[in-house]
């Protein structure tokens, strides 16, 4: 192996640890995402996009959000302080493409979860899935968002489901068995306490801790001792 093949494969070995670290550094963010939304922290959400004028949330079947001022103005318009408020959007399946400069990447996730959104006097519920197709930026040295669009594939509310009730009626009531685990736990925090598990990461772009402890503070529940 001459000296020029021996640079040329330095180079790829390089480039190919370079991208596969841009590619965690993406996941990450986009899974942040999914976490800040489900009790839709809009401050934390808002922080997750770059800066510049061409950042852009479009939500397809409501409209474009144009700008990082938008942006957050969309995120922070709403709080998830109701504790019968709940936005599970899974980040999932994520396949992405980062450019060759190694500055900008695409993006592809499925995201399925489900909605309970206090309305009125009452609580609309739905499952939901969609697929996003987002494009990154890194700046300063930080992958952030710089367009997210999320295109809506279903919404369901949970007495219908999608399948169709005598396929759903032929299931027998025995099918499901029950699993005792090897030790049992006292667990008392689902919906609708409105409690957000603690995270264990700091924001990915600003490194602040986030104000999950504040907003369990706030509904009276303390944070428990998770380890991690």
């Amino acid at each position: 192996m001459n000296i020029e093949d021996f640079e040329s494969r330095l180079q790829a070995l390089e480039d190919q640890i370079r991208t596969t670290k841009d590619i965690q550094e993406i996941e990450r963010l986009q899974k942040a995402y999914g976490y800040y939304i489900e009790h839709w922290m809009g401050e934390e959400l808002a922080d997750l996009f770059a800066e510049g004028p061409d950042v852009a949330l479009h939500l397809f079947g409501c409209g474009t959000f144009s700008g990082k001022e938008s942006v957050r103005k969309f995120f922070t318009s709403y709080s998830g302080d109701n504790p019968e408020f709940i936005h599970q959007v899974m980040q999932t399946s994520g396949i992405i493409t980062v450019a060759p400069d190694g500055m900008t990447a695409k993006g592809r996730w499925n995201g399925w979860g489900i909605l309970a959104l206090p309305m009125g006097g009452g609580v609309k519920q739905e499952f939901l899935g969609g697929i996003y197709e987002n494009d990154y930026i890194k700046q300063d040295g930080i992958w952030k968002i710089k367009i997210a669009r999320h295109f809506p594939t279903y919404y369901a509310s949970p007495g219908a489901g999608i399948v169709k009730p005598e396929r759903a009626a032929a299931v027998p009531p025995d099918a499901e068995a029950v699993i005792v685990p090897d030790i049992p736990d006292n667990y008392k925090v689902v919906y609708p306490s409105g409690y957000i598990l603690p995270f264990h990461f700091k924001h990915p772009v600003t490194g602040k801790i986030t104000s999950e402890s504040e907003h369990n503070s706030s509904l009276g529940m303390e944070d428990e001792n998770w380890n991690f």
